[in-house]
């Protein structure tokens, strides 16, 4: 499905945005307090369905609408867009590479957010390299033993039903051939939730370790009933995730641009307002230029990963160009507002704080270049042969 621009949907979650969460993000993070309501409306709008067949009901937008919709949260607070990121994955997974009966046990009510997904990747040992991980679900009986630890869990210790990465065949030649992907109610015995760990922002989205103590699971755990497939479909669920966090990026990025603008129209120095200094005038040039730069770049890359399906080099690169421009623009938004800008209470000073997040998350930046440049020199290659 595909939402025009002054759709009914897109209309209502700006609407919800505006006089349910801009005007009280402040306070909500100075209470420390997890926003259950919040996640209420967001389950009631139908945004933990985004990415979810209509016939599960779900909403089964197309991923530039789901872009669209990822940067109006990030642009209220961008921990809405974290609370729906890594569940959508899940559900972009389940929806392409579930078994049916995966698909009808999980996804109506992954739809409804009545369970959330969250996705175990990340070990101590194995960041950006997921090939190094030494989580093991090794055959067991009928179905498999899962042992192992991850961190930097999002969403971890309300979700539901987690998606792990997992050896299931530990003397493969080539790693990635002996990794799976492998559903698991949070429920069953043997997942513990470990701590969770403080951030310098994003503070009220849960980022927790989850431990496998010997978890034993049917055979119908793993996803898609295929071994040795896991790796290749995450990385195709995580060019979705990217984009997403580009989207987001976008969206932090405009609302401190919208910020730093409406703060030189009102403070003076010199006798008049900031915004007629060439200084702030240029900066906030470049701010709008490279947003919009980002924003675009994101578009076209929600666009190729719906029509062509492979979208790693331009996710990367939308991934990587809006990460570190939202970062740029929230510094520039803090410039423009001096000391305030450093003030908690001012909404850039939490800006340029949440900012960083979006250049290490889903892949740090160094990697995505990694990937641009290898995809660069195979098609040179290639057109050399």
């Amino acid at each position: 499905m595909h939402l025009q621009g002054d759709d009914p949907v897109l209309e209502a979650i700006r609407n919800f945005i505006g006089r349910e969460v801009a005007p009280h993000v402040e306070s909500l993070e100075a209470t420390g307090d997890y926003p259950d309501h919040l996640v209420g409306q967001l389950r009631d709008l139908g945004l933990f369905g985004l990415a979810i067949p209509e016939r599960f009901g779900g909403l089964g937008l197309d991923i530039g609408t789901i872009a669209r919709i990822m940067e109006i949260l990030a642009g209220g607070w961008a921990s809405l867009a974290t609370y729906v990121n890594s569940h959508a994955t899940v559900s972009y997974l389940l929806t392409k590479y579930g078994t049916p009966a995966q698909q009808d046990h999980y996804l109506p009510r992954m739809a409804t957010g009545d369970i959330r997904g969250a996705l175990t990747l990340t070990e101590a040992g194995a960041g950006s390299d997921l090939q190094a991980i030494q989580t093991t679900a090794r055959p067991q009986g009928d179905g498999f033993r899962l042992s192992g630890s991850k961190i930097f869990v999002t969403n971890g210790r309300r979700a539901g039903v987690l998606l792990a990465l997992a050896r299931t065949d530990p003397a493969a030649t080539k790693p990635s051939r002996g990794m799976s992907l492998m559903l698991v109610d949070k429920a069953r015995a043997g997942v513990e939730v470990g701590g969770d760990f403080s951030k310098m922002a994003h503070g009220l989205v849960d980022t927790c370790e989850i431990h496998y103590a010997d978890v034993d699971l049917p055979a119908e755990s793993l996803l898609g009933g295929e071994p040795g497939r896991g790796l290749s479909w995450l990385l195709d669920g995580l060019e979705l995730g990217r984009i997403m966090i580009a989207a987001s990026a976008v969206g932090l990025g405009e609302a401190a641009l919208a910020a730093a603008t409406r703060y030189s129209l009102e403070r003076c120095s010199f006798g008049k307002p900031i915004a007629e200094h060439q200084a702030v005038q240029l900066e906030l040039a470049t701010m709008a230029t490279k947003i919009e730069a980002a924003r675009q770049l994101t578009y076209e890359a929600a666009r190729r990963k719906e029509s062509d399906g492979r979208a790693d080099m331009i996710s990367g690169m939308a991934k990587l160009f809006a990460s570190e421009t939202a970062l740029e623009v929230a510094t520039g938004a803090l410039r423009i507002h001096g000391g305030y800008g450093y003030i908690r209470g001012y909404a850039v000073e939490r800006f340029f704080r949440e900012a960083p997040l979006y250049i290490v998350g889903e892949g740090t930046n160094e990697i995505q270049k990694l990937v641009i440049a290898r995809r660069l020199l195979e098609a040179a290659r290639e057109g050399a042969a």
